[in-house]
């Protein structure tokens, strides 16, 4: 899959591929792209977690149970996932933030999460 060359990421370069399976993104690209479609700003790339997963339960927002009639396979731990800014914001606060995949979140994380917490939260500096 090619990156959009005009959706930029965090660090500035081209928006690069979060996952292809799961098949991940608002708009189901592999690409954490956003539009204004999306409310609620699907752009954090992020390594799914076990503590992850349980916080987003208990907040109200089971992600590991598959839907499949909204095309959604349920996350499990190490899979890939184009997370909801201010939910990655809401677990980082309360200690459960997931690891970041930097070069493939987009810049429209930073209306919700600031860029050390998104650096210091990163699989790879």
């Amino acid at each position: 899959m090619e990156p959009n060359q005009g959706d930029r990421n965090v660090l500035g370069g081209a928006l690069q591929p979060c996952s292809l399976d799961p098949m991940t993104g608002f708009y189901r690209t592999g690409c954490c792209e956003t539009g204004p479609d999306d409310q609620g700003s699907h752009t954090v790339c992020v390594r799914v977690t076990e503590e992850f997963l349980a916080f987003s339960r208990a907040a109200g927002n089971d992600l590991s149970t598959p839907m499949p009639e909204y095309g959604f396979p349920g996350l499990k731990d190490g899979d890939r996932w184009c997370l909801c800014a201010p939910r990655w914001h809401e677990a980082f606060v309360n200690g459960y933030a997931p690891p970041v995949v930097l070069d493939a979140t987009h810049e429209g994380a930073l209306k919700h999460c600031g860029l050390d917490d998104l650096v210091g939260s990163a699989l790879e500096h």
